[in-house]
């Protein structure tokens, strides 16, 4: 074969520079594309993640119970001094186990000064239902900062969302995305007014064991509640 007829048939049977080219550039642009639907695919779920490990997680609500539940069951029985250092050695032990299980030291010593400032409050009342009057006030000043937000037009749940994802978003301007944070930032008003309406009324009762149950019931459920409207707004936004 002559040397011309063989140059001929490379150049017939090999890809030119462009194809070449234009190959590269979509199989690029492909996994560019896949990546990008990965990361919108996953960023729900790391959402979901972000708001739990906020709340604590169910874990970290019952830990926050327990110390509640040991004083109300030890103070007509024992002491008020003696019940506020029982709540307050179960929240240490609690701690403790905690921080066994690679938990941070301040989440883990969070609950713990949590009781020890309530159980200071009721030592110097000398009432032991002054031990809940941190959550009770707590709880009305969360449903004034929620109510105060939808008033302003900035819910707070959306504040929250834009802080998290950068701040630049201007999702105020997106009418849908606003009536979302309006409903779950309503959700979470709903749970702090519900949470100081009963409580309150079970202090003015003077019901420790009441205001023990309260806390109970209105915490974990309410809030597991609102944090599932929470993550539906959060979703939705991005």
């Amino acid at each position: 074969m002559a040397p011309a007829d063989l140059i001929d048939r490379v150049r017939t049977h090999t890809p030119s520079a462009d194809l070449l080219t234009r190959e590269g550039a979509m199989t690029v642009t492909v996994d560019h594309r896949t990546h990008d639907d990965a990361a919108q695919a996953e960023e729900p779920v790391s959402t979901k993640q972000a708001v739990l490990d906020q709340l604590g997680g169910t874990s970290g609500m019952v830990y926050t119970t327990l110390p509640v539940v040991v004083f109300a069951a030890v103070v007509p029985f024992v002491s008020l001094a003696a019940a506020i250092g029982a709540a307050i050695a179960i929240a240490a032990v609690l701690a403790v186990f905690r921080m066994w299980r690679g938990e941070k030291l301040m989440a883990a010593l969070g609950g713990v000064f949590g009781v020890a400032v309530a159980g200071g409050v009721s030592a110097m009342t000398g009432s032991a239902n002054d031990f809940f009057l941190i959550g009770i006030w707590a709880s009305f000043a969360g449903a004034v900062l929620t109510l105060v937000s939808l008033v302003v037009r900035r819910p707070l749940t959306g504040v929250i969302w834009n802080a998290v994802h950068g701040g630049t978003h201007p999702w105020r301007q997106d009418r849908p995305t606003l009536r979302i944070h309006d409903l779950a930032t309503l959700a979470v008003m709903a749970l702090f007014a519900g949470r100081f309406v009963v409580r309150q009324w079970l202090y003015l009762a003077d019901s420790t064991t009441g205001l023990a149950i309260a806390d109970t019931v209105t915490g974990i459920p309410l809030t597991a509640l609102a944090a599932v409207v929470v993550i539906w707004a959060f979703r939705r936004s991005t």
